[in-house]
């Protein structure tokens, strides 16, 4: 959520933020709102200065033995008319806060302007396609080869977009899991968390999914929703909450399921693995002080670089264009790994920077320790990474003519010395 002093202080540099984001400006309603919410409750003080003032006059006059009932009837007025501004007030920041609630973030300043991923800003790339001697095959190819992948299967239990992964498959997705737990816990001092999945409106209203993208959620028929990253769950573990300044950093990482609609999708990746209803991610969660937020961008996409480094899979790093950022972001780096059997580069990880816009909804604050009073937290999400992809990366660019698929040096030790993926004989 936005700092709505910001935007009356600010109100061009804000609508022309909304415009980088395809919104009409709206700087002026706002500041309509604010102000009609601000004329109540100077009202409101005003009346009750009066009552107090009015109250200790009956207190004197019962106490002289005079006769107090016309200021008694007067005391009475004004609490009426104090709880119709304090009623018309507590719309009037209800309207106003409701609002708020429904803008993106502004971008930060380098965000290019642009309306959809080709106009992406690519930063930088790491390694070379591999060049195959033979028709490289998607991962859907390769698994029904391995005969460890089942969408029939999955369709009979749940539906499109989902799959079930057999023997050394599901192992060696275990397996890449493991890793970057490992990865990000001892080389990144991120701690491991284990949230839960099902999770209350007030957490998918702090990290920005509520109330604009509900229907991009799946919700239990008690209320519950399921969390479409552990961003949701890890974020929220600050929130309500005034932590001191030596505490920061805190950095959090966790291994879950995540579950989206896919309400936007229809028609896009309706083969194989890449647009699941339900997927595993290794998520990255940053609570910093402001004035390392940037740094701590830089700092957590290296991390989940890092993995594909180790992994030594073809990558590049993308700067999203203003349209293109997630809802809660100022700036946004996509990672996005080469896959043979699509012949392009695809999205496998995104890092965000959201500056304090998640701890206003949150309400996660922190005390400095060089001045009085309490500032907003600044916080940060990433993929380290989603797995499922990963999988199917490993799949696409460690596969080989017989159909088998080489496992990556760095991941062996986790695979109990499988080196190789070896075909369904039959």
């Amino acid at each position: 959520m936005l700092d709505i002093r910001w935007i009356r202080e600010n109100p061009s540099k804000f609508d022309e933020a909304l415009e980088k984001r395809g919104l009409a400006p709206s700087a002026e309603e706002l500041i309509g709102l604010d102000q009609a919410r601000r004329s109540y409750q100077t009202k409101a003080q005003a009346i009750q200065t009066r009552r107090n003032k009015a109250s200790k006059e009956i207190g004197k006059l019962k106490g002289a033995g005079e006769n107090a009932d016309a200021l008694i009837r007067k005391v009475s007025e004004l609490r009426e008319t104090l709880q119709n501004l304090e009623s018309q007030e507590k719309k009037a920041s209800e309207d106003l806060t409701r609002r708020l609630a429904s803008i993106p973030n502004i971008p930060a300043d380098d965000v290019p302007l642009g309306r959809d991923e080709e106009d992406n800003l690519e930063i930088r790339k790491f390694g070379t396609p591999r060049s195959f001697s033979f028709e490289p095959l998607d991962h859907v190819s390769i698994g029904e080869k391995l005969d460890e992948m089942d969408f029939e299967a999955a369709a009979k239990l749940s539906g499109s977009r989902f799959v079930v992964l057999r023997g050394n498959l599901a192992k060696l997705e275990r397996a890449l899991a493991t890793f970057m737990l490992d990865l990000h816990t001892q080389e990144f001092g991120y701690t491991e968390v284990s949230p839960p999945v099902l999770v209350r409106d007030n957490a998918v209203y702090g990290t920005g999914q509520l109330p604009k993208f509900s229907e991009d959620l799946f919700r239990t028929e008690n209320g519950f929703w399921l969390i479409p990253t552990a961003e949701v769950t890890l974020t929220n573990l600050v929130a309500d909450k005034i932590l001191e300044e030596k505490d920061l950093p805190i950095r959090l990482t966790a291994y879950t399921n995540c579950f989206r609609s896919e309400a936007g999708a229809a028609g896009r990746d309706t083969r194989g693995m890449l647009r699941q209803h339900q997927f595993n991610k290794v998520e990255l969660v940053s609570i910093v002080h402001p004035k390392e937020s940037e740094a701590e961008h830089q700092r957590m996409t290296e991390a989940a670089e890092e993995v594909l480094r180790k992994l030594e899979l073809p990558y590049r790093v993308m700067l999203l264009c203003s349209l293109d950022m997630g809802f809660s972001a100022r700036r946004t780096y996509d990672l996005e790994v080469w896959l043979p059997g699509q012949n392009k580069y695809r999205e496998i990880s995104s890092c965000s920077t959201c500056g304090d816009f998640q701890s206003r909804r949150m309400q996660s604050r922190f005390r400095p320790e060089s001045k009085k009073g309490i500032n907003f937290l600044h916080t940060l999400n990433g993929s380290g990474i989603a797995v499922g992809r990963a999988l199917i990366a490993v799949l696409e660019n460690y596969q080989n003519e017989d159909g088998s698929v080489s496992v990556p040096e760095v991941l062996r030790k986790y695979m109990g010395g499988i080196n190789k993926l070896e075909p369904n004989a039959s």
